[in-house]
């Protein structure tokens, strides 16, 4: 399908069809798209950030500034465990219709995965996260774009484009950021308007499957005092697996994005920043394939083709949402004062899938029918989603401007969310609903912190601070029928509530060996709110515990041998209390929500960049991280093996005749290595033109996907790279290239559901495409 013949048509069905559904998100990116012809016609936006080639070029390292604290810094005084990404790391990695998963290819101790496709994603750091894929799941890592927390985890997928740069920072944050972040953050920075610049960028691409993406910017200065950016981003693929039971394809997606800002800056003390965004997503929903994992081992078995698909049920997903953001600094003599204030709603949010992964009333119904492929117990045809959810936060903030040792800031913050979620359940084919099951969950929190920097000596500073939170949740099922209107036997009280206060603090002193080389230390505690769980069958709505943490980390940072070489290297150990974990399994496949006393998580983190020759930049990263459950009475239901001859090999000692024991198990999606390799070549061929050569590989070890461990659901290693070869001209003003994605074409299975017929789902295949980008 030609791309463009694709977004016209695109825009003339919902403009048809779907103008009263789409509502403020469709409007918006339709607004926005809308100037796409704008976007080649007028003056051309420098992406983000061009680093890679701006070092290539001059030969050394160039200088990485982070707001990691808030404040603009370098990343090398920041006391912290942190990776920066920006420039043509960021669009490479996209290049492929990739979504925000993809970061994980890239920075040290940081995984993404769903079982929902590209909605709905889960994050660890340093194997610490939530494999929970309830509407109101909680994480310990917090997203947090243009300054906003994202708390539902399905806000998290919001299309990273037109970015200033992403940063990654590990262990507790509690002290500066919003909320939820024991763990860490995962911070956006959308690139801003420019004051005085006329500007634009535009890149179409296309690839195997017809992998379609499309990236627009436009910087327009409507006077001294007020600019505009629009950004867009749209993403298309072909449903390019067959269903041969129903006769249909699968695995396609339309997925667009965008974003207005809007700058004020009358003065240089006073701005004020408006932002609009929102996102339209239709396609499959994440394809679940019985029988694909060789029972005994984690292997594919024999003859796995990813292209055929065996369901009767229905898959698909869609998704919208809109949000707004507006940044105010006055800037005073002596102080900063900021308000940060965020939106965002989910306006429409729904997946629905043939969990059973296979066809037929399944083994156990009696009917004479057949069913496979393999054994398939018993159908199942689930949805879920989202009807109605706002949020809202404020943060007030005032930073230090003083001159002298004495450094600080203080601020607070309020956060209000209301979700209401549907869980459905379907006949066989997934065209009628059997159950409907409507739950409801508020959350208000109140926050106050402050945090100072003293410099004792010109090579000794520390920092340190403290933050108070108190959290207020209520949840209630208002919903709960069969389709007929029969109430579901739903076990205790359909409302309860849970209120929690914390006060978490960090210290961080850092030395300065020498002006490019410092050694930081740091201390840090971190908090979640209590979780809770929509109630199934014999359990009532669950309630987890508050978890809490205390982290230790030591590094170093330096530039080495004339600034050719940047290297950032950490040791850390963390233990969590009362740890929120996800079990799923047993005969009924229920979830249920646990704390576990205790969990341990040890390891080292690189960072290294270098520029050995003229044009040639390398960066090499990596990680070690070694978790373990410490609780010798947790025990978790897990895989039910129906019968004598086909069952799962569950590793794990049993507690008695019952579940199994989890003490000593490492925590699930935890790669205990991951490496990652990029290197950029280039070869000048005249003023401003040149031909490069950049490749990315990236590496993570085995990880178990639940907490119990069996031989068929551990993830087997994963390897992947991306290549891409391309000719830019006239100072970089345009060019061409070829890239391809997974170019060994490495498949393995990256998440299961826990029937005894191995169910899993995998990752990716090879994509091999080509770009062409303009800027003016």
């Amino acid at each position: 399908m030609e791309l463009g013949n694709w977004c016209s048509s695109a825009l003339l069905r919902c403009v048809k069809s779907h103008l009263g559904r789409c509502g403020r998100a469709h409007l918006l990116l339709l607004a926005a798209t809308a100037s796409g012809p704008a976007l080649l016609l007028a003056p051309g936006v420098t992406p983000a950030a061009e680093t890679a080639a701006e070092g290539t070029d001059s030969g050394t390292v160039a200088e990485v500034i982070v707001t990691a604290t808030r404040r603009e810094e370098r990343l090398l005084d920041v006391p912290v465990s942190a990776s920066a990404l920006s420039g043509e790391s960021l669009e490479a990695l996209g290049s492929s219709g990739q979504d925000i998963r993809q970061l994980a290819f890239a920075v040290p101790s940081l995984n993404i995965e769903s079982s929902n496709g590209r909605t709905f994603p889960r994050f660890y750091i340093r194997g610490y996260g939530n494999t929970d894929f309830h509407s109101f799941a909680s994480q310990p890592v917090s997203l947090v774009y243009d300054d906003v927390v994202q708390e539902n985890p399905a806000l998290k997928g919001f299309p990273v484009f037109d970015q200033a740069d992403v940063e990654v920072l590990r262990g507790p944050q509690g002290t500066l950021f919003g909320r939820n972040t024991p763990a860490g953050v995962v911070k956006l920075e959308s690139a801003k308007p420019v004051i005085g610049q006329s500007s634009g960028f535009a890149s179409v691409s296309d690839g195997t499957y017809n992998t379609a993406n499309f990236t627009g910017v436009i910087n327009v200065p409507i006077n001294d005092q007020l600019a505009f950016r629009a950004s867009t981003q749209g993403q298309h693929r072909d449903d390019w697996v067959k269903d041969n039971i129903n006769h249909t394809k699968l695995e396609g997606y339309d997925d667009w994005g965008a974003r207005l800002q809007l700058l004020y800056k009358p003065s240089d003390d006073l701005s004020a920043l408006f932002n609009v965004h929102g996102r339209v997503l239709n396609g499959s929903a994440r394809l679940f394939r019985a029988n694909i994992i060789q029972l005994g081992s984690n292997k594919l078995v024999a003859g796995f083709d990813p292209a055929q698909f065996f369901a009767d049920g229905y898959n698909g997903q869609s998704y919208s949402s809109i949000g707004a953001n507006v940044h105010v600094t006055w800037n005073l003599p002596n102080v900063s004062l900021q308000s940060i204030t965020g939106y965002e709603s989910i306006l429409h949010y729904s997946t629905i899938g043939d969990i059973d992964g296979g066809y037929g009333p399944g083994v156990f119904s009696g009917s004479p029918e057949p069913s496979g492929p393999g054994f398939i117990p018993f159908f199942v045809e689930t949805g879920g989603g989202i009807v109605d959810h706002y949020q809202l936060s404020q943060e007030l903030r005032a930073v230090s401007r003083l001159e002298g040792p004495l450094q600080g800031q203080a601020g607070i913050f309020v956060f209000d969310e209301d979700v209401k979620a549907l869980a459905n359940d379907y006949d066989r084919f997934g065209f009628t609903v059997t159950d409907t099951t409507i739950s409801r969950q508020k959350n208000n929190a109140e926050a106050v912190f402050g945090s100072v920097e003293y410099t004792f000596l010109p090579q000794l500073k520390v920092r340190a601070g403290v933050r108070y939170t108190k959290d207020h949740k209520t949840f209630s099922v208002p919903y709960a029928q069969t389709a007929g209107g029969t109430p579901l036997p739903l076990t205790g009280p359909l409302s309860k509530s849970a209120d929690a206060s914390n006060v978490s603090w960090d210290v961080s002193p850092t030395w300065q060996v020498q002006p490019d080389v410092n050694l930081y230390a740091r201390i840090a505690t971190g908090f979640r709110a209590p979780s809770f769980l929509d109630p199934t069958g014999t359990q009532g709505i669950q309630v987890a515990r508050s978890e809490k943490n205390i982290s230790y980390e030591t590094g170093i940072k330096a530039e080495l041998f004339d600034r050719r070489a940047r290297v950032a290297f950490d040791v850390f150990y963390y233990d969590v209390s009362d740890q929120q974990l996800t079990a799923v399994g047993g005969s009924s496949n229920q979830n249920t929500l646990v704390n576990a006393a205790h969990t341990k998580g040890k390891g080292a983190e690189l960072d290294f960049e270098v520029h050995p020759a003229p044009n040639l930049v390398v960066n090499l990263s990596g990680s070690f991280n070694q978790t373990r459950i410490e609780d010798k009475k947790l025990a978790v239901s897990t895989c039910f093996n129906w019968g004598p001859a086909i069952h799962c090999n569950i590793t794990n000692p049993p507690y008695g005749a019952g579940p199994t024991l989890i003490d000593g198990n490492p925590l699930p999606q935890a790669a205990r290595w991951t490496a990652d390799l990029s290197l950029r070549y280039s070869v000048p061929l005249g003023p401003g033109s040149e031909v490069y050569l950049y490749t990315d590989w990236s590496y993570r070890s085995e990880v178990n996907f639940f907490l119990y461990e069996a031989k068929e659901f551990v993830g087997p290693p994963l390897a992947q790279g991306g290549v891409r070869v391309g000719y830019t001209w006239s100072d970089r003003k345009y060019e061409v290239a070829a890239f391809c994605r997974n170019c060994t074409n490495q498949i393995r299975v990256n998440g299961a559901i826990d029937f005894e017929n191995a169910t899993g789902f995998i990752n990716d295949p090879r994509i091999v495409g080509g770009q062409v980008s303009v800027k003016f």
